[in-house]
């Protein structure tokens, strides 16, 4: 059986497992065996994603921890923060474009999911959840400020400025790395690939998930 090699990024409150070779594909759990079950149920919901990159994902993969860190208080509120050994390797031209076609797909998934989606979502329990409109503008801004941190400044003003930031980050991504931060900031690509794509599908999937039937 094949292998998926696991990120397992651990604090108190909340821990996250990401697949270190397959950027999005990263969910959270209460402790490590949560997270474990959270990202082997999420799988063949990725597939698709890994589809529209022309890649094919095995769904039936093993999962293997290959490092375990602390996480931190971003960790904790939320998201994937840590920078691990792995995304420290180096990518060689066509890594790059891979890691890059499944950004890309990530934020196409997010585009087609938002625009079905009515712009009422359905609230949680005590009427909390940013409708449709707000969640694209958030991954937005945040994409943005994802940017910045890969030394490129863009400001998403409408969709044509939001096309022009994607493809400079594509563009980022596409180079080959030797493994230090991209523009000597915080990220190394494969970590910056890990995150973008990340965000883009946990809020196509909240969308989907926040969608009353019919």
């Amino acid at each position: 059986m094949p292998a998926l090699r696991v990120l397992v990024e651990m604090t108190p409150r909340k821990t996250f497992a990401s697949a270190l070779d397959w950027p999005g594909l990263a969910r959270s759990g209460r402790d490590e065996a949560g997270a474990l079950i959270a990202l082997a149920a999420a799988m063949p919901r990725y597939a698709p994603v890994a589809e529209l990159a022309g890649q094919a994902f095995d769904t039936t993969a093993e999962l293997i921890v290959a490092e375990r860190v602390p996480g931190d208080a971003t960790t904790a509120f939320g998201a994937p923060a840590v920078v691990a050994g792995a995304d420290r390797v180096p990518t060689d031209t066509a890594e790059a474009h891979r890691l890059a076609a499944l950004v890309e797909a990530a934020w196409r998934t997010f585009d087609a999911v938002a625009e079905a989606a009515p712009e009422s979502l359905r609230k949680g329990p005590r009427g909390g959840g940013r409708d449709r409109t707000k969640i694209v503008d958030h991954i937005d801004n945040a994409d943005a400020a994802y940017a910045s941190v890969l030394g490129r400044r863009h400001r998403p003003v409408d969709r044509g400025a939001v096309a022009a930031m994607r493809s400079d980050v594509l563009a980022v991504l596409r180079e080959s790395s030797d493994g230090s931060p991209v523009a000597g900031r915080r990220w190394p690509p494969r970590y910056a690939a890990r995150r973008i794509a990340w965000h883009a599908l946990d809020h196509a999937w909240e969308i989907e998930d926040r969608t009353e039937p019919g």
